[in-house]
């Protein structure tokens, strides 16, 4: 697929736009040493190996899976181990989209095309029952702001079904992830990073009518987070485009299962509940990864997309390891839960914070 710029990046993307949030290193580091920060990384991706491993010894659609998961954690643990010993060893020094991109593309070298399929499925039809209860007690919040904080306390819910978090796949194998519980049980504010105030006067305002949401994780996350939101959104009268990725990555939701979630959700007049969805786009972003590089989105999405007011990008990958300090010529918002110790270090904040950066652009 052609893969161009996203348009609302202010041009010339390659002053103007740095995908990687955190620096791993900095130009009067030595090129041939890896520095704590890259280390620190390394180690981050080399934890999740033995959980990607079990996920991929359990795929049936793969012939001899279990030998093949045996020489993907041997090669991607030997590619992890060449960057720290020489961090030019693999086309330059790793960052957050190098180390997913290894691992991703060796994995689908091996045949492992969706080795989250299953808990996928699984988890998306939990979600599918709860849809309907979790919008109605949206919808039963009269007082319009916070039914938004409420809406958005179920973003940040959703989000904590990541199992590209080694310690958050431990939890939710040994003990499942529940929705409404976590919901109520978030950090309490102000959080890391917290503009919900600015965004709620906006809100007020009907400052926006079309915004594009770069979606994160399948289950609770698109389905009871995401989709209520985005529910609430077309309700207000807006348009709402959902880019979503082209390949699977880790247990993040594809383009072809979003339309799949979606003609599930709607009834026979095409509605969500009681919302008219003819507004609502379903977008292919071009993307492979659990994070996102947005000098390279599909044709498509940028075709649909160069008109939105709003950008919402959503999840630790995309909008806080990623893009979170990305300007845009429109407001833009970077909502996720922060999965990694070393997020919440760089960030100044807590293990399981939240963040939910508005920035606003002057008209």
């Amino acid at each position: 697929m052609e893969m161009v710029p996203f348009p609302l990046i202010p041009k010339p993307i390659e002053v103007n736009y740095r995908a990687c949030t955190i620096p791993y290193r900095f130009p009067c580091d030595n090129p041939k040493i890896a520095t704590p920060t890259e280390i620190s990384w390394i180690n981050v991706f080399a934890n999740s190996i033995p959980s990607f491993k079990k996920r991929a010894e359990s795929d049936s659609t793969v012939p001899d899976a279990p030998a093949r998961a045996q020489n993907f954690a041997e090669r991607y643990g030997g590619i992890l181990d060449d960057w720290k010993k020489d961090p030019e060893s693999h086309g330059g020094p790793p960052d957050g989209v190098s180390l997913g991109r290894a691992r991703e593309h060796l994995l689908r070298e091996l045949g492992f095309m969706d080795i989250f399929k299953k808990v996928k499925n699984e988890e998306n039809a939990k979600a599918i029952s709860l849809f309907p209860e979790v919008v109605s007690l949206s919808d039963a919040i009269e007082d319009e702001g916070e039914r938004l904080k409420n809406l958005v306390r179920g973003m940040f819910a959703g989000n904590i079904f990541d199992l590209g978090s080694a310690q958050l796949a431990e939890v939710f194998s040994r003990d499942g992830l529940s929705f409404l519980a976590t919901s109520q049980n978030l950090v309490p504010r102000p959080w890391v990073i917290d503009d919900l105030d600015s965004f709620q006067a906006n809100w007020f305002k009907n400052r926006w009518k079309k915004a594009v949401i770069f979606v994160d994780n399948s289950g609770a996350d698109i389905i009871l987070g995401i989709l209520p939101f985005a529910r609430e959104m077309l309700r207000r009268g807006m348009q709402v485009v959902l880019a979503a990725n082209d390949l699977p990555a880790i247990n993040d939701v594809t383009y072809t299962e979003l339309i799949e979630i979606l003609s599930q959700l709607k009834d026979e007049n095409g509605q969500l509940i009681g919302v008219d969805t003819s507004k609502l786009v379903i977008a292919n972003s071009g993307n492979d990864l659990a994070v996102i590089d947005l000098s390279r989105v599909s044709q498509e999405l940028a075709d649909i997309s160069a008109d939105a007011d709003l950008v919402i990008i959503e999840g630790m990958g995309r909008g806080i390891e990623t893009n979170l300090y990305a300007q845009f010529k429109c407001d833009s918002l970077k909502i996720g839960m922060v999965k990694h110790i070393e997020v919440a270090e760089f960030l100044g904040g807590r293990l399981y914070d939240c963040v939910f950066k508005y920035s606003e652009v002057q008209s």
